[in-house]
């Protein structure tokens, strides 16, 4: 175990096995962000933060259409939710942080989500780009939660930027593909101190469960749950799952062996008795 899990198990232990997740100075019981793109209507993203206790959901500020209210998914979240504006459409920094400050202006809270992407084909973010995005809104007051590349080197300069949290992604986004980029993730979470949120490509509540048990702090998904059969049942699903892999790893499971090892003294007896006659 690293020397953050140490310090996550022995905060857990002696809050007596409480587990806070603060992001921005404000503590979630939560660990399951949730995007709202790509639902057939705005009710399925009610439902479904109702029945997964999500605490904190993205929104493009695009999306908000405050003439129309049956139109406005404003109208549709409850009024408790931590709203998480994302600055998607913005190809560079200067247009991330017109989105950021334009969601702010409409009160829409200081919650951002920088979301820099000048590539049409694979839809990756501009890492460059997000730091320089950060490190201005984070001077303004933002919260502001980064969607990067996984890169050590980048993740240390946002940091110091200020972001409340790093969002790698796990695989291409939208693409249900799981954590393709699993052993840099892993990188990050031993090496970086504040949270290590995994954004983009999760499809299934197993792959979820899988980032959590590596040491991941919160997983967003979107895509999975808006096109799910059952929108609300996966939504829930996967709140289970990431509660089941934080567990996980705060109860230290022990690593693969490569050699078989008898799990009863029955077994090796008889392996003992068999090997002396």
């Amino acid at each position: 175990m690293n020397i953050k899990s140490e310090r996550l198990a022995d905060t857990v232990n002696r809050a007596g096995q409480t587990d806070p997740f603060m992001v921005g100075g404000k503590v979630l019981s939560s660990r399951f962000l949730m995007g709202t793109g790509k639902f057939k209507n705005k009710a399925e993203v009610r439902d479904c933060i109702r029945a997964s206790g999500t605490q904190v959901v993205t929104v493009a500020l695009r999306r908000i259409d405050l003439t129309r209210h049956e139109d406005n998914i404003l109208e549709y979240l409850p009024p408790d939710i931590t709203l998480l504006t994302n600055t998607s459409g913005a190809r560079n920094a200067a247009e991330a942080v017109r989105l950021a400050r334009l969601a702010r202006e409409a009160g829409y809270g200081t919650w951002v989500k920088i979301e820099v992407i000048n590539d049409s084909k694979y839809l990756l973010p501009d890492n460059a780009e997000t730091v320089k995005a950060t490190e201005i809104l984070a001077k303004e007051g933002f919260t502001v939660l980064p969607y990067i590349l996984p890169d050590l080197n980048i993740a240390r300069a946002l940091v110091q930027a200020g972001a409340a949290t790093v969002m790698p992604l796990g695989s291409l986004i939208g693409s249900n593909q799981g954590l393709r980029v699993k052993d840099l993730i892993q990188i990050l979470i031993a090496e970086i101190d504040i949270p290590v949120v995994v954004d983009a490509g999760i499809g299934s509540p197993s792959q979820a469960c899988e980032a959590m048990e590596m040491g991941a702090d919160a997983v967003l998904v979107n895509t999975a749950v808006a096109t799910a059969g059952n929108p609300a049942g996966l939504a829930q699903a996967f709140a289970l799952a990431i509660q089941a892999g934080r567990q996980a790893y705060l109860s230290q499971p022990p690593g693969p062996r490569p050699f078989a090892k008898a799990s009863s003294p029955l077994t090796e007896f008889l392996y003992n008795e068999s090997t002396a006659s």
